[in-house]
């Protein structure tokens, strides 16, 4: 099978979702690669010869036109500078500068900033704080190769999720280790204990960044605290762990091939090396896939 288009993130499905237990929901992760922007059918299998191509084409996500370097995974220097989604608040929700009157794109900020976030826990590396809006669950835990996760709460935009986010950061981390989550499993954690744990020792800090954002009357500024949602664990497709951490880079080495023995986040773990697909959004690739 050969495939050639434009690359995005890798589209992951959960499958045999199950109640593992009383308070843990259970479920397969799948993958199959996105081209063009479009889904392609057939999904990736364990033990698959892969072979990927760059053409040496890199190409706007944006606006489409053809660019000599990826900005901000798939954007071209101008788009990067001028887009909403590229703006430095997107990485950092604290410091949105919407009320300022200074967003780059009002009707972004609405479609994306102003609608329900939540604040989550997650176990891939080790223990980790993170936000993202309610729509992307799970989709937000999969690409970061979260084993376990556990919303804890629901706020009304991601200007306040930032800020809730950066005030747990005191006691919890915000970032993931590569390295760490495509060596091994990560150790299961009581994600709900810890829940409790950082909400009782934070109550005050929380009720003060909540009322003082409730004073803003032109959005449903709110924090509503989620009490029966379950840990959600996620199992994905891996034979076979790198005994050794090696990464593949399109720009040095345009064409890169293995048999496939893992996927993971945005990973796909090969004989060969690993490579973060999602580095490479913009980028022209042909896709080969071939029994082993």
């Amino acid at each position: 099978m050969e495939f050639q288009g434009i690359c995005q993130k890798m589209h992951a499905d959960l499958a045999n979702i199950s109640m593992k237990d009383e308070h843990t929901e259970q479920a397969n992760v799948q993958y199959s690669f996105v081209l063009n922007k479009t889904r392609i059918d057939t999904p990736l299998s364990l033990g698959q010869h892969v072979e990927i191509s760059w053409t040496g084409n890199i190409y706007c996500t944006s606006c489409g036109k053809k660019t000599p370097k990826s900005y901000s995974q798939g954007h071209c220097f101008k788009c990067f500078k001028t887009q909403a989604e590229c703006d430095m608040c997107i990485m950092k929700p604290e410091t949105c500068h919407f009320h300022l009157g200074t967003c780059r794109d009002e009707s972004f900020a609405h479609r994306v900033c102003f609608q329900p976030h939540i604040v989550y826990l997650a176990n891939s590396s080790a223990l980790k704080v993170g936000i993202t809006r309610i729509s992307q669950m799970p989709t937000r835990w999969l690409d970061q190769g979260a084993s376990q996760a556990l919303p804890i709460m629901k706020v009304g935009s991601r200007r306040l999720s930032g800020y809730l986010e950066t005030m747990f950061g005191e006691q919890v981390a915000d970032k993931t280790d590569w390295r760490k989550l495509l060596k091994a499993d990560a150790d299961p954690i009581d994600l709900l204990s810890i829940r409790d744990e950082l909400c009782l020792a934070f109550e005050e800090q929380i009720e003060a960044i909540a009322d003082e954002f409730s004073l803003n009357m032109e959005f449903d500024e709110h924090v509503e605290y989620f009490e029966d949602q379950p840990v959600r664990e996620f199992i994905y497709p891996i034979n076979q762990y790198p005994s050794k951490i090696k990464s593949h880079n399109l720009d040095k080495t345009p064409h890169i091939s293995g048999v496939l023995q893992g996927i993971k986040g945005q990973y796909l773990i090969m004989d060969t090396g690993v490579i973060n697909l999602r580095k490479y959004t913009g980028y022209e690739l042909l896709i080969k896939l071939s029994n082993a």
